[in-house]
């Protein structure tokens, strides 16, 4: 019995916890800053069919608000068996990143989301690849999303690179968290 009530209040504490670091950290997360950027990566997924060429998992797709879409991962972006294959989002403008979070696909295939290396900076030395690096993705269940602690990294680029390996890197979703540099200087 003292075992179980001391359990119960354990679980009462994290989950109070849980929610005061939740609204906590709310301030950081107010807005998705990937919704204002624009994205691109080393190649495009496709097939080819009686002379046209169908590509639909374009860099866009990690970007549209669309964290679980049904379907053969119908709104992710998928790059093409590659070299070092990578994905890179534009902010348009420096900010503070906060947090970075990562959504791989639901039917199948979480390898490809696997070994991630998430960089953040304002260079384009090496298309973006060798700014700093905030985490590295590890193997999670399809349809589930990772999220990394930047700690107020700076940067305008925020890049997903898969290096010294011939793979698919798919990204169903990336979200960007944080505060304009300007706002952290005042």
């Amino acid at each position: 019995m003292f075992f179980k009530k001391k359990m119960e209040e354990l679980s009462y504490l994290f989950l109070l916890l849980g929610v005061f670091f939740i609204q906590g950290s709310s301030e950081n997360l107010k807005e998705n800053l990937a919704l204002k950027g624009t994205a691109i990566q080393s190649s495009t997924y496709g097939w080819a069919a009686a002379n046209a060429t169908f590509s639909t998992w374009g860099a866009t797709k990690a970007i549209d608000g669309m964290r679980y879409a049904p379907g053969l991962a119908s709104s992710c972006s998928i790059t093409g068996y590659e070299l070092n294959p990578w994905w890179r989002l534009d902010l348009l403008d420096s900010y503070s990143i906060a947090n970075v979070i990562v959504t791989n696909r639901a039917d199948c295939c979480p390898e490809q989301t696997a070994e991630v290396e998430i960089r953040i900076g304002n260079s384009l030395e090496n298309n973006g690849n060798n700014n700093p690096r905030c985490g590295v993705t590890s193997l999670a269940p399809a349809g589930s999303s990772v999220s990394f602690s930047c700690g107020g990294m700076e940067g305008r680029y925020v890049n997903m690179y898969i290096p010294n390996i011939h793979a698919y890197l798919t990204l169903c979703e990336v979200e960007v968290y944080g505060t304009d540099s300007c706002e952290d200087s005042i």
